[in-house]
């Protein structure tokens, strides 16, 4: 297993799918540190309840894993918030996928290019996805 060589702080995902419909929400901020001592993968929240409920974390850490593909690393959600219609464990998942690629891409260990795909998602080197297509890259 590969650790992260080092730390990507601020990865943001707003997951907003069916603007103005019904559709899956999502929204977290984290930060991904190289694994600790134990190595391996390490979840934790800083959010509060109100803002996150603990009922979407199982989601995003599937996700984060999915997301990583094998590279250990601690995460701490530093941020994050939820719809009481739209958000559903679907929207968690997409975050966390796209939340463990965009690490990848900011510690060095996946093409930039690679971010491209990442539609939701903004790190530090990256500016708002929604924003892309002004700089030639695929928007949402």
């Amino acid at each position: 297993m590969t650790d992260l060589p080092s730390p990507v702080r601020g990865v943001t995902v707003r997951v907003r799918m069916g603007i103005g419909a019904c559709g899956p929400y999502a929204h977290v901020v984290a930060d991904f540190e190289p694994p600790g001592a134990r190595g391996g993968f390490e979840l934790h929240s800083d959010v509060p309840e109100r803002r996150l409920p603990a009922e979407f974390l199982p989601a995003l850490r599937a996700g984060l894993l999915e997301g990583l593909g094998g590279v250990a690393a601690a995460v701490l959600v530093t941020d994050g918030s939820f719809h009481e219609v739209d958000s559903s464990e679907f929207g968690y998942r997409i975050a966390g996928v796209q939340a463990g690629r965009a690490a990848l891409v900011g510690a060095g260990l996946l093409p930039p290019e690679e971010g491209d795909a990442l539609r939701w998602a903004t790190w530090p080197g990256r500016g708002d996805p929604a924003r892309a297509g002004e700089r030639g890259r695929h928007t949402s």
